[in-house]
């Protein structure tokens, strides 16, 4: 193939028009480390050589798509967004009566995500046979072991890790080594697929909640717009789409409307504009702590955010600093949404500072000291926050989940049991 393009270009257009692949978001280094691994592994040196055979040696492409995309991935990686979908999952199940929730995660990978949402749904309550997870992955290799449901200690990162004795069996004679429940992996159907073709799922119904986080990032401008319009396809009009911290941006660019979950990156497929503002309690809180594994969702007949002691008629009325002040925390819960953790914590210490005595801000600064891995700092502020209102759902939850994760399963359940008590009195 003399007239053929230099090899190594060559290659990177190959993958960008197979997978969407911009090699300038990962580098030409890994790219080239990838084509040096299949080289070496098909037992040749010379460029020229291996691109022929990436065209004569089958699944060779696929082979070296597997070395370009290695996936870093472990269960729960996503709390944040994990237990927002189970919370606006439990209010479609059990509020909306949906008969049958369809959940998307691609790429999927190794299976981490896919199995993290059907155990996240599980332990919400919410039976079997009232949703589906669809799983999706360009990677053969992949979605073998995803199919296997065996993993060892790597994909068990952070606190808590109390899922793990809930839905894996450590294999005998391996060490750190666990497999996933049946009951799990009934749940996931695992599918190859492709985001960048046009014809993905095509036959498929649309999806509720599609999970889409950190792919978008690797795609150009052009690719991400085409890979955005597949999403906003496969998913129902009153559904919502989850990416990733450095895609919010994106799917604001192209008019869709953030949930407006802290830290959660959680979009509505087709812009949503109310004409009454929503309570500001609901803007700013609407999810349990992030950093805690499924078990510190409340009930599901306790799903609904609490609602703000000033109500959407009230704020529009009212000139009081408390209406200035649910401004300036939905200004930052937006910063934390686009992933500004460090200046959305800066910005609600300053608020505070000013502010002291309000609880939202209390429990808003917990939850963003909780995002950044400061345990000790956010149980503080949830304390603050329960101090100022004893009523106050969302800090009773979150302190609840801290106590779990420290091992104090009896306090935590004291704490649900007085959220729970409040939510009855003010619900009604």
């Amino acid at each position: 193939m003399t007239d053929a393009p230099h090899p190594p270009a060559a290659i990177e257009a190959l993958l960008k028009e197979r997978i969407g692949l911009d090699a300038a978001s990962v580098g030409a280094g890994v790219i080239a480390r990838a084509v040096e691994e299949r080289r070496q592994a098909l037992g040749t040196n010379d460029p020229a050589t291996y691109w022929n055979l990436l065209h004569a040696v089958p699944d060779e492409l696929q082979a070296l798509i597997e070395a370009v995309v290695v996936p870093e991935t472990w269960f729960f990686r996503h709390h944040e967004a994990l237990l927002a979908l189970a919370r606006f999952a439990a209010q479609q199940v059990f509020g909306n009566a949906e008969p049958m929730l369809r959940i998307l995660s691609l790429p999927c990978s190794t299976g981490e995500e896919p199995y993290s949402i059907a155990m996240a749904l599980l332990d919400a309550g919410i039976p079997p046979h009232r949703f589906r997870v669809d799983a999706v992955d360009v990677s053969a290799r992949a979605l073998e072991r995803a199919r296997a449901g065996v993993y060892g200690d790597n994909a068990f990162r952070g606190q808590p890790l109390d899922f793990r004795a809930r839905h894996f069996a450590p294999l005998p004679g391996a060490q750190a080594t666990y497999k996933l429940h049946e009951k799990v992996r009934t749940q996931v159907r695992l599918l190859t697929g492709n985001l960048i073709d046009p014809l993905l799922l095509q036959g498929e119904a649309p999806y509720h909640f599609v999970f889409c986080r950190n792919l978008l990032i690797y795609f150009d401008p052009d690719t991400q717009c085409q890979a955005i319009q597949t999403l906003r396809r496969l998913t129902r009009p009153d559904g919502m789409i989850f990416v990733g911290p450095a895609e919010a941006s994106l799917l604001t660019r192209e008019g869709m409307t953030s949930a407006a979950v802290p830290l959660a990156f959680a979009f509505h497929a087709q812009s949503v504009r109310p004409s009454t503002p929503p309570p500001p309690k609901a803007r700013q809180l609407a999810t349990v702590a992030p950093g805690a594994g499924p078990a510190a969702l409340p009930p599901a007949r306790h799903i609904k955010p609490r609602p703000s002691r000033v109500t959407a008629a009230r704020v529009s009325e009212t000139t009081s600093p408390t209406a200035a002040g649910d401004e300036a925390l939905a200004t930052i819960a937006a910063m934390a949404d686009r992933g500004e953790l460090d200046r959305a914590t800066a910005a609600c210490q300053q608020y505070l500072t000013a502010h002291g005595t309000s609880a939202n801000g209390w429990c808003l600064l917990g939850v963003l000291h909780d995002a950044s891995g400061r345990t000790a700092d956010a149980h503080v502020a949830y304390r603050k926050a329960v101090y100022l209102d004893p009523g106050h759902e969302e800090a009773l939850y979150h302190l609840a989940a801290l106590l779990d994760s420290g091992g104090d399963a009896a306090g935590a359940h004291r704490l649900r049991e007085r959220a729970q008590r409040h939510a009855r009195i003010s619900h009604g």
